[in-house]
């Protein structure tokens, strides 16, 4: 197993916290997290795809290791997590990248690759959306409501996902061995979530996610004029980003490799690790040797 170094980089005045793994001349595979959690999701995964990648998993700002500035010091929208990562990296001189996107991480990525789609080698979603499709509609009602009209009558309904219960459930739903989820996922995730001034910043980023299903033509477009090799390995069960969010990455992109995960659920490396990780490993070297190959 490849050694795990954890460092911080002060990226536009901010610190910001990654992990980083694998040699400095393999080809880079970026790891971007989800809410409500950070890079600690592939605290597992890093070491099972060091040997042959760079690996760069950073915290986004609000969550993990990396600074929480205030909400009324920084904009909490998605536009300026994805100028973060952007910064942090070039900060580590890095141009080419494969990404790997869950939940919020998604729309940072397609961000990313909206801005230089050159620079993104192959795209790996686990339960990252990128259709209408994917919303399942009882558990997005909330946030629509409170980013069309935030106050106290919409409010509660996110605040609720920060409760302690309510990121539990996010780890737990669907999955058919519960008893292999760490505990410490959620009951950490919440305690960072809880920091002072954080909930401010999580409200923020619930309001601005109605920013990202707008950018879904842009996204399709670029699926289709780069053809970029793309794996989706999805929790089956995940009443966030439902199956169908999956499927349809064939649309655009009739190549995709679409592996629908039984018993997995939102957070699919804490039950099926060894499945989702065979999928990426035989997945990345196919796709990254297609970069050589002309295409038609």
């Amino acid at each position: 197993m490849a050694e795990v170094c954890h460092r911080y980089a002060t990226v536009r005045g901010h610190r910001v916290f990654y992990r980083e793994a694998g040699p400095r001349d393999a080809p880079t595979l970026l790891l971007l997290h989800g809410f409500p959690t950070s890079s600690r999701m592939f605290r597992r995964l890093i070491p099972r795809l060091a040997d042959s990648y760079r690996v760069i998993a950073p915290d986004h700002l609000g969550f993990g290791h990396s600074d929480t500035p205030p909400a009324d010091t920084f904009p909490y929208t998605f536009d300026a997590l994805t100028d973060i990562t952007e910064a942090l990296l070039a900060e580590l001189g890095i141009d080419r990248y494969a990404i790997y996107v869950q939940d919020y991480g998604a729309p940072i990525g397609w961000r990313l690759a909206l801005r230089t789609p050159e620079a993104v080698t192959a795209v790996i979603t686990q339960n990252g959306n990128a259709y209408e499709d994917g919303f399942v509609p009882e558990f997005w009602a909330p946030v629509w409501a409170y980013a069309q009209d935030p106050g106290p009558g919409t409010e509660p309904g996110v605040r609720a996902a920060l409760g302690l219960d309510a990121i539990r459930w996010q780890y737990l739903h669907g999955v058919d061995s519960a008893e292999l989820v760490d505990p410490d996922t959620w009951t950490l995730d919440h305690r960072d979530i809880s920091r002072p001034g954080n909930d401010l910043a999580q409200l923020a980023l619930f309001r601005d996610y109605a920013t990202n299903p707008p950018l879904y033509p842009k996204v399709h477009t670029y699926f289709r004029q780069s053809r970029v090799p793309l794996l989706a390995v999805w929790g089956a069960e995940d009443l966030i980003f439902g199956p169908d969010g999956a499927r349809a990455f064939a649309r655009d992109l009739p190549d995709a490799e679409i592996h629908l995960v039984p018993g997995g659920g939102h957070f699919l490396l804490e039950s099926h690790l060894e499945t989702a990780a065979g999928h990426i490993r035989d997945f990345l070297p196919r796709a990254l040797a297609t970069l050589a190959a002309p295409r038609a």
